[in-house]
C-alpha cells in the first residue's frame, strides 16, 4: 500500500454510502470508516494510486452537497497510518509540535506534510473524536525538527482556511508526555 484516500462527509447515511461506493468503485482496502463528532463520517482506504483516487472521485460523487472534504496521497508516509491509528511507539520524547484542524483530511495532510518535511516522529493524529469535529497532530523530535516540521504542516497549502492553532513545546513536563503517549 503505497496511497491512502480519504472523504470526510458531515451526514452518517452518507458517509456510510459513500465507503460502500468506495471498496465497490475499486481494488482498495478499507482502513477505517467511522462516525466522528459533530455527525461526521469518514472513510479512509489505502491501495495502489491509480485505484484509491477512482475509488475517492467515486466516492465524492455521491452526495457531494454532504461533503465536507476529500483526498489523495500518492506517497504517504508509513508513519501516518500508525499515528491514525495511534499505535504509534515512541521510545523519547523531545520537543513536542501539535497543529489542530477544523477537519479530518486537513489534519491528514498536515502531518504527512510535516513528517516528510523534518525528521520527527507522529504520536498521534487524532481525528474529530469527542473533538466537535476538530482534529489535531502531536509529533515530537528536536526542537528546530518540530519546529520545521509545524510550519510546513500548518502552511501547506491544501489546508489553508483550515488550521485552527499550532504550537511548539521545547522542553515539555514529564507528566504531559505520559498523557500524549
Amino acid at each position: 500500500m503505497n496511497a491512502i484516500g480519504m472523504v470526510e462527509y458531515n451526514n452518517i447515511p452518507a458517509g456510510i454510502l459513500a465507503a460502500d461506493t468506495m471498496l465497490k468503485a475499486a481494488d482498495v482496502k478499507l482502513l477505517t470508516a467511522q462516525p466522528v463528532c459533530a455527525g461526521k463520517y469518514a472513510v479512509v482506504v489505502g491501495g495502489d494510486v491509480a485505484p484509491v483516487r477512482a475509488s475517492v472521485e467515486a466516492a465524492a460523487s455521491v452526495m457531494p452537497e454532504k461533503l465536507v472534504d476529500s483526498m489523495v496521497i500518492p506517497s504517504v508516509d508509513p508513519q501516518v497510518m500508525t499515528a491514525i491509528n495511534a499505535c504509534s511507539e515512541i521510545e523519547s520524547v523531545g520537543a513536542i509540535g501539535i497543529i489542530e484542524t477544523f477537519s479530518l483530511v486537513s489534519s491528514i495532510l498536515a502531518a504527512d506534510a510535516a513528517v516528510k518535511a523534518a525528521n520527527v516522529r507522529l504520536i498521534e493524529i487524532r481525528l474529530g473524536r469527542g473533538l466537535g469535529g476538530k482534529s489535531f497532530v502531536i509529533l515530537t523530535g528536536l526542537v528546530a525538527a518540530v519546529e520545521a516540521a509545524v510550519r510546513v504542516g500548518a502552511g501547506l497549502e491544501e489546508v489553508q482556511g483550515l488550521i485552527t492553532s499550532s504550537v511548539v513545546i521545547p522542553s515539555p513536563a514529564k507528566e504531559l508526555i505520559g498523557s500524549l503517549l
